[in-house]
């Protein structure tokens, strides 16, 4: 806020006595537009008392008096103090006043005599007698003695003159109406620029409050200037009690001094506060080339590792997002539901797990449920295939390394994978595929928790939980000295086996029908995928999918393809299925297939001699619908959505449920 506009003006207070007084009052009233002026009767003490009260009330921003009431209040008063000087003209004409009356004139001042009157009473043909006083009672003193001396003139200031008057004694004021303006005018200049001080204070106030570090600044003589909330709460202390002590004697541990007397910095020092590990910094204050003090900064471990963690998660962005829950696997089959339940129990422990399975049975979608139904779900998801990444590539994926580590690095370095999953989950694919110079490295990250950039030898710590795959027999790549045996009992801590798809026939039926619905829709095609899939059910049930779940989706986006030209399932060429999907159906010379001898020259003969069963029967089962409906919380229209059905067949079949159980 500008202090010259009319909602905030300077507050001057102005300590006089009567003469002096009623000299201010003639002058106040040009100031009136620039600044509050008040103008009070006191003295000596009485006036030390009253600053000490309008300080406390912060009622003012300068205080304006005269000698000896300014000589004591600038040793006492921390507001700030303007003195209404004396010039020497100011004397002069004092002076000729007094000569005017009498040649025998008393000089009347607070504490020094003015030794240049000497010279300057012989020009004026005077009798001039000086004295001094330090108390009221010196001035009553001084003036009681001149008078019995036969002086009958005082110059002075207003208590002097006032006692004079007393004496019946010509009392002149030494201060004149200039002397007064310009002691206001200091004086609202002061608080101009006082207030602009404040203003930057809190300023900088605001910002260190606001920060989340702990901040403290001290003078050169190492007394604390500045503390924020932060500070205060880490050392258990309030601003207003340790304001201009000493640091070092507050807290030895934070000491400035070595910082004040040398001018260097001294950063990222790890200390201990109160049971919290902090890192200090230490930073001198200069003002030109003169060091004025210094001020240290902590901040809480913890709040670093949390920006650490925040950072390396966005480094990540190439990387997987853990997107699949627990609720995400569907299937009710036994065996599968075993791995599901065998997973979901591995989650809530922190244990290093190896999975595996075919190619294609999911084992990264288990991982990344594992992952988000951990303590770990809010923390990273990385994700590597150790046999798409080529050997001498995979060492810095993993481990990072630093500037200059080999030609052609990144300038600056690049952390590695590990860095990027600290406080999460890291998922190695293939782990079959790991080229054994790594396996050792790897197996110290597992032992140690920590791990040494390439380039580098400072070793960095991670928070890391490991989960690993393959579709490969570990114990046989031990044998032929392809894997490591310590390696290999490191990892398999916990053991998840995912069963083949062919392991699991009675899923087929709810993954393909899934599978189908949602590329269907994708393409805009609104034929029921129920009725659609029906006719493919018994084949898909007695392939043996050697890609498993993966083969799965790949047939079921292609037969959307295939089956969205069509917008009734009674206009469908099922004949064509023999020509888009060889894998499903095999040819004997006479043109049957081997697997169901369904006619080849019979166009419908699949659809008529498939589907009447297939509709109610072979494609979804009970249990499947039961624990779909489980799983979407009785939300109908949903499970039928993820069965791949309509929602008029789920009604069918739960009344024909119904109807069988009675």
């Amino acid at each position: 806020m500008d202090i010259n506009s009319p909602r905030r003006k300077p507050r001057i207070v102005v300590f006089s006595f009567k003469s002096l007084s009623r000299l201010v009052h003639a002058v106040v009233e040009d100031f009136q537009d620039r600044a509050s002026i008040e103008v009070v009767e006191v003295v000596l003490d009485d006036a030390l008392d009253r600053a000490h009260q309008i300080e406390h009330q912060m009622a003012a921003d300068v205080i304006v008096t005269a000698g000896a009431n300014a000589t004591l209040l600038r040793s006492s008063a921390k507001i700030p103090v303007v003195a209404i000087k004396v010039s020497g003209f100011d004397v002069l004409l004092a002076l000729l006043k007094a000569r005017q009356i009498t040649e025998r004139v008393g000089m009347v001042t607070y504490r020094d005599p003015i030794a240049e009157l000497d010279a300057v009473k012989e020009l004026l043909n005077l009798e001039l007698s000086q004295r001094t006083y330090t108390t009221i009672e010196d001035a009553t003193l001084c003036v009681k003695s001149l008078y019995l001396e036969g002086y009958r003139a005082v110059i002075g200031s207003s208590l002097a003159i006032d006692l004079a008057e007393q004496q019946d004694m010509q009392g002149i004021l030494v201060y004149s109406e200039s002397a007064v303006r310009q002691a206001i005018s200091d004086a609202i200049e002061i608080a101009r620029i006082a207030s602009l001080e404040a203003a930057r204070y809190e300023q900088l106030n605001s910002v260190l409050h606001s920060l989340r570090e702990a901040v403290i600044a001290v003078n050169w003589e190492g007394r604390i200037t500045a503390i924020n909330p932060a500070m205060e709460r880490m050392l258990s202390i309030t601003r207003s009690k340790v304001m201009g002590c000493l640091l070092t004697d507050l807290a030895p541990l934070l000491s400035l001094e070595s910082v004040i007397n040398s001018g260097q910095e001294e950063l990222e020092q790890v200390i201990q506060i109160n049971s919290i590990t902090c890192v200090a910094n230490r930073i001198p204050i200069n003002e030109g080339s003169q060091r004025t003090g210094a001020v240290l900064t902590l901040q809480d471990a913890r709040l670093i590792q949390q920006a650490d963690s925040t950072i390396r998660t966005k480094r990540r962005s190439s990387q997987s997002a853990a997107r699949y829950s627990f609720d995400y696997l569907t299937g009710a089959s036994p065996i599968f539901i075993a791995a599901k339940v065998a997973a979901a129990r591995y989650a809530k422990t922190g244990s290093t797990v190896l999975i595996t399975g075919e190619s294609g049975t999911g084992k990264e979608l288990f991982a990344q449920a594992i992952h988000n139904a951990s303590k770990r779900r809010n923390g990273p998801f990385v994700a590597i295939n150790c046999a798409a990444v080529p050997e001498p590539l995979l060492e810095s994926e993993l481990f990072g390394y630093e500037e200059g580590a080999f030609t052609g690095s990144r300038k600056g370095g690049k952390p590695g994978l590990f860095e990027a999953a600290h406080t999460g989950t890291i998922f190695l694919d293939e782990i079959g595929d790991m080229p054994l110079s790594l396996q050792s490295r790897f197996l110290r990250v597992l032992q140690e928790k920590e791990f040494v950039r390439l380039g580098s030898a400072q070793p960095i710590s991670i928070d890391v939980r490991v989960i690993a795959a393959t579709h490969q027999s570990l114990t046989t790549l031990i044998e032929r000295g392809l894997f490591r045996a310590d390696l290999y009992y490191r990892l398999n801590i916990l053991h998840l086996s995912l069963p083949a798809l062919r392991d699991r026939p009675e899923d087929i039926a709810v993954l393909a029908l899934q599978m189908l619905y949602k590329y269907l829709r994708q393409l805009g095609a609104s034929l029921p995928a129920d009725q659609a899939l029906a006719p493919m059910l018994p084949s898909m049930r007695i392939y043996t999918w050697p890609g498993n779940v993966r083969e799965l989706e790949n047939i079921s986006e292609r037969l959307a393809v295939f089956l969205s030209e069509y917008h009734h399932v009674s206009d469908i060429d099922y004949t064509l299925l023999y020509i888009e999907f060889p894998e499903l159906f095999t040819f004997d010379n006479k043109g049957t297939s081997g697997n169901n001898s369904i006619s080849v020259t019979d166009p419908q003969s699949i659809y008529q001699s498939n589907f009447a069963e297939s509709e109610d029967t072979l494609h979804v089962s009970d249990t499947a619908i039961q624990t779909t409906l489980n799983e979407t919380k009785g939300n109908r229209r949903l499970a039928a959505q993820h069965l791949g059905i309509s929602r008029t067949t789920l009604w069918r079949r739960l009344r024909k449920a119904t109807e069988q159980s009675r």
